[in-house]
């Protein structure tokens, strides 16, 4: 066994060495705070899927909805303000279901933003699902940006049995649950834009949503809880 003191290493040696110790350590914190943004948002949509999972009122539609989804679009936190001009935001997660597996795919981060007018006041906080029905509403996710309900189609979803899902025909079914004291959420021309900041920081990478979705070139396993759950709450038998 070498000991450090049968080590000799020149002055200059040294001095890179401890360079690119410090360096090592400061860098480090950096990478790590890149990426916690992103996981945190994933951590709260876990939240947020156990969260509808558990609602008396709305798991039976929603769990029926995503059973033929081609994906989900999952808003842990939109929040929105208003005095006369409203405005909402909120960042999210879509996971798209491989049609021969049934498997969730890897996460692809969006921002949601809307601005609306008109006599409104007060201020909430809304956790938010929208089950993705269609391949056109799919699509529409793999575009750099577009607004809910202009290209495809987006409907509320119903509450309180699960034989009202039967017969909506809108490619977006939208869910949500609101604290607060607006009454409901407008979402129709809410605009829906890619994070290329956060894809890139958590994949390591600058990725489309198509190489996430699709191709699948890239993968983080720190995903795997919110795929889990997004799959007990679509694999849970009704009680």
């Amino acid at each position: 066994m070498i000991g450090f003191s049968t080590l000799r290493v020149p002055n200059a040696g040294r001095a890179g060495i401890l360079a690119g110790v410090i360096l090592a350590v400061a860098i480090d914190p950096l990478v790590a705070a890149a990426s916690t943004e992103q996981q945190q948002l994933v951590d709260k949509a876990k939240l947020t899927v156990e969260a509808f999972a558990s609602d008396p009122a709305q798991k039976d539609d929603i769990r029926q909805s995503l059973k033929d989804a081609k994906a989900v679009f999952i808003v842990p936190q939109l929040f929105r303000g208003a005095f006369l001009f409203g405005g909402t935001g909120g960042g999210g997660v879509l996971l798209a279901r491989d049609e021969k597996s049934g498997e969730w795919s890897q996460p692809v981060f969006y921002n949601m933003a809307s601005v609306s007018f008109g006599l409104q006041a007060g201020a909430d906080t809304s956790e938010l699902i929208i089950v993705v029905r269609t391949q056109k509403g799919l699509e529409e996710f793999y575009s750099t940006d577009f607004k809910l309900g202009a290209e495809a189609g987006l409907s509320a979803g119903p509450v309180g049995g699960s034989t009202a899902v039967e017969g909506v025909a809108a490619d977006l079914l939208s869910f949500g649950r609101t604290r607060g004291v607006f009454a409901g959420m407008a979402l129709n021309g809410a605009s829906v834009k890619v994070s290329d900041d956060s894809n890139e920081r958590y994949y390591g990478k600058s990725v489309r949503p198509i190489d996430v979705l699709v191709t699948k070139t890239v993968s983080n396993p720190a995903s795997a809880d919110l795929r889990a759950a997004v799959g007990k709450l679509v694999n849970t038998s009704s009680k």
